[in-house]
């Protein structure tokens, strides 16, 4: 079956809010029916009018111009604020897709993507799209009905000259297709140089200490002088082509009406037309010119909302992670059983990790080690499926975990990685990240445990304090405690730790080394650590060499072994002596 286009798929959103845009369509009615009784009364007014004692009451000028300003004004506004209730909740329905899209797509969209792409999509060209529809399709409803009432007076009125204003719509769609194309190519093209645009700045936003201490300004202001040129060459070349259609559509409408005017003087000497009606006509052909203008205006911003739409559901058609498997009802015993695992990174031809067979008992601390890019990352971020095993299993007490739900699964699991990412929230939230219903007293055991009971007695709102974007508020190792801190508090059976001391400084690291310590006790631990002395008391170090296990055993025996270990741990010590 064929996909829906975008501009279907927009349209099948709007069904729920067909009432609004019912009196939106009236209110577009009724503004374009006010069109024509503005000329109808120049013909009354002129033959009857001026032409001797009129023949109607002088109130009743003022009280129909009145009347007709005013149900012009209410039905405008009326138009208005439907549209723009309908387009409002149309932007947080296409937001909250996206979001939602976001938050169920694999860890690799992260890593082939650019995060200032999302952001560009989610900000700014899906507000591309609600322009479209609020002011677009307003414009393009009330001006078409606009244009049919004035066409159908003009016919009434003088169906001769009609004809001739009728050569203007045919050429109009001529010069609107033929600029369409190449508008929607340009708009393209522009989303992405903006994305580009977006991504520079929040790269250096992101990067400033590190722009400050290399001396990168230079770099980046050329990188963004480069991108803001070519955004603005993108933006004049789609202006130049847009602009070219209102002056041709207006030199058209000019002939059009010189012609009109011959014609209308030729009927005046035969007696076939009257001042007022003169007058009357050319008043509604006038009145034609804006909304044409408008219509022939219409081609550029529609052509940025479908190039937008492109972009947004894009997005929102992400393959998603797999939503099926068994749900585990209770706690796991940590069980893990690596059977023949293979993974290999997309596109990569060398596989990052071959042939892994390993047994982890409940309860067990197991280290990986190894040089970098041996694996190790690799390895135990399996185990929560941010990536599929492309051969072989991993079984969770017996089960593969590919038939496993993955909230189910990743209920199971805490983790603390080298790379800290705190929430823009207070210091409980943290903490409790992820409970809907936060224990302010595990919350307070949990800080206790990760050594933070004396850091967050120093701050000024204790656990309400907020930390800060990532939690710039607080210190490194602060950070990292606080990391620890909400691992503590998930209370998980299998835990995972990704140099979890290493941004801390000699004290802070044997105090929460020793929380670590009672952490892991009854729990299935998985640590990697560079620094090999924080995992010497583990129960077994497997050592990883090339994305295979070439050891494995207690740190006794594996220096005994005088082997690969070995030699890392002595490479080590001597470095530490010398340093």
């Amino acid at each position: 079956m064929k996909p829906p286009t975008h501009f279907k798929r927009l349209a099948l959103m709007l069904p729920p809010y067909k009432g609004r845009l019912a009196l939106a369509f009236i209110g577009m009615m009724v503004t374009a029916l006010t069109e024509p009784s503005l000329a109808a009364m120049m013909k009354i007014l002129l033959d009857k009018g001026f032409s001797g004692a009129p023949s109607f009451s002088l109130w009743a000028v003022p009280v129909f111009v009145v009347g007709i300003f005013t149900l012009r004004g209410a039905s405008t506004f009326t138009t208005t604020y439907m549209m723009t209730w309908v387009s409002t909740r149309l932007l947080n329905e296409l937001r909250q897709q996206m979001f939602n899209r976001l938050l169920d797509v694999p860890v690799s969209f992260y890593v082939t993507g650019s995060s200032a792409r999302v952001i560009n999509s989610m900000m700014f060209e899906v507000q591309q799209i609600i322009d479209m529809i609020r002011n677009v399709f307003t414009s393009l409803i009330r001006d078409t009905l606009t244009v049919i009432g004035l066409l159908g007076y003009l016919l009434w009125l003088n169906w001769r000259l009609t004809l001739i204003t009728l050569v203007l719509l045919p050429l109009i769609a001529v010069v609107v297709r033929m600029t369409g194309k190449r508008l929607r190519k340009l708009n393209s093209d522009y989303l992405a140089v903006n994305a580009e645009l977006t991504q520079v700045i929040e790269e250096t936003t992101r990067a400033q200490q590190v722009i400050k201490i290399f001396g990168g300004n230079h770099y980046e202001q050329t990188r963004f002088a480069a991108r803001a040129g070519k955004l603005r060459s993108y933006a004049m070349r789609m202006a130049s082509t847009f602009a070219a259609t209102v002056p041709i559509t207006q030199i058209m409408t000019a002939c059009a009406v010189s012609v009109v005017i011959v014609i209308a003087l030729i009927q005046s000497g035969r007696g076939e037309a009257t001042v007022g009606g003169f007058a009357s006509f050319i008043t509604a052909m006038l009145m034609l010119l804006t909304p044409l203008k408008h219509i022939a205006e219409v081609n550029g911003p529609l052509q940025r909302g479908m190039a937008a739409a492109e972009a947004v559901f894009a997005l929102i058609d992400t393959a998603p992670e797999r939503g099926d498997g068994k749900r585990l009802t209770g706690r796991v015993d940590g069980r893990l059983e690596f059977v023949d695992v293979g993974f290999s990174y997309p596109g990569q031809n060398q596989p990052a990790l071959a042939g892994i067979d390993l047994k982890i008992m409940p309860g067990e601390t197991v280290a990986f080690v190894g040089m970098s890019g041996g694996g190790k990352s690799t390895l135990v971020n399996l185990v929560p499926e941010f990536y599929r095993v492309t051969s072989g299993e991993i079984r969770l007490d017996g089960e593969p975990i590919g038939q496993l739900a993955l909230e189910s699964l990743r209920a199971q699991i805490a983790m603390v990685s080298q790379n800290v990412v705190l929430f823009d929230d207070t210091v409980a939230a943290n903490i409790a990240y992820g409970d809907a219903n936060p224990d302010r007293a595990r919350i307070e055991a949990a800080a206790r445990a990760a050594h933070l009971s004396e850091v967050i007695a120093n701050l000024p709102q204790g656990l309400e304090t907020p930390v800060g974007d990532n939690g710039m508020r607080l210190s490194g190792g602060q950070r990292q405690r606080l990391a620890i801190a909400r691992a503590i508090y998930k209370d998980a059976p299998i835990l995972i730790l990704d140099e979890a001391t290493s941004a801390l400084d000699s004290e802070s690291e044997r105090a929460v080394q020793a929380a670590l310590d009672e952490l892991m006790q009854g729990r299935t631990t998985l640590v990697i650590a560079h620094r090999l002395s924080t995992i010497e008391r583990a129960d077994r170090i497997v050592v990883l060499v090339g994305g295979r296990i070439v050891e494995s055993g207690p740190h006794a025996e594996l220096l005994a072994r005088n082997g690969v270990y070995a030699n890392l741990y002595h490479l080590q010590f001597e470095k530490e002596l010398a340093s």
